[in-house]
């Protein structure tokens, strides 16, 4: 069964309020979207609360992010969604949040963080075992979007698969064939890094 417009609108408000009650989207910050077709997506609009959503927060805009609402603007990484899912069609969410968590790691490391002998690493599509090295990259923060978009792009031709990156100072963004994969991912994603900042405060 496919999913309607307001399914996709009520589950991207859902994953709001579930973030932002566990702090990872904190003031404004963070946006969402969901593929709703070959031709479109459904959007966070830009300045919202993710944990305070409501149905017109959320908007439709064509997959070069080009707003399909007068009057509404998405925000202004939405070209790190375009880029998503202009270059692989399975993919049918993106979610993008600023945990603390995520930001120290992204401040500690280069060029990437690597997560290692995790069992939660299996919640990822790329990983079917424990003894498992994941490897996200690190991009450096850049209002230019469309430069940032085109350098996780470079990256990802050149790379094997994977399910998400962290952006210096800023926060990751994760994805999946359907929200409820994204939204896995982030939960994931957070466990980890979560271990990962505990494991350097204890000197491990």
């Amino acid at each position: 069964m496919h999913e309607t417009l307001e399914d996709l609108t009520d589950g991207l408000i859902d994953a709001g309020r579930f973030f932002a009650a566990r702090g990872w989207v904190p003031a404004t910050s963070g946006n969402f979207s969901v593929r709703v077709d070959e031709a479109r997506m459904a959007i966070t609009v830009s300045g919202r609360h993710k944990g305070a959503l409501r149905p017109e927060d959320i908007m439709l805009a064509d997959l070069d992010g080009k707003s399909l609402e007068p009057g509404k603007r998405s925000s202004a990484e939405t070209g790190l969604h375009s880029q998503l899912y202009k270059r692989d069609p399975a993919i049918g969410a993106v979610l993008h949040v600023h945990s603390v968590n995520a930001t120290v790691l992204s401040r500690l490391h280069r060029d990437h963080l690597e997560l290692r002998d995790y069992e939660v690493l299996k919640a990822f599509p790329e990983v079917d075992t424990h003894a498992a090295t994941v490897r996200v990259p690190i991009f450096e923060n850049d209002q230019n979007i469309e430069r940032l978009a085109d350098r996780v792009e470079a990256y990802m031709q050149a790379n094997e698969p994977m399910s998400g990156y962290l952006i210096e100072g800023h926060g990751f963004y994760t994805w999946g064939a359907t929200l409820a994969d994204a939204r896995r991912h982030v939960e994931a994603f957070e466990f980890l890094f979560e271990c990962e900042v505990l494991t350097r405060r204890l000197g491990i």
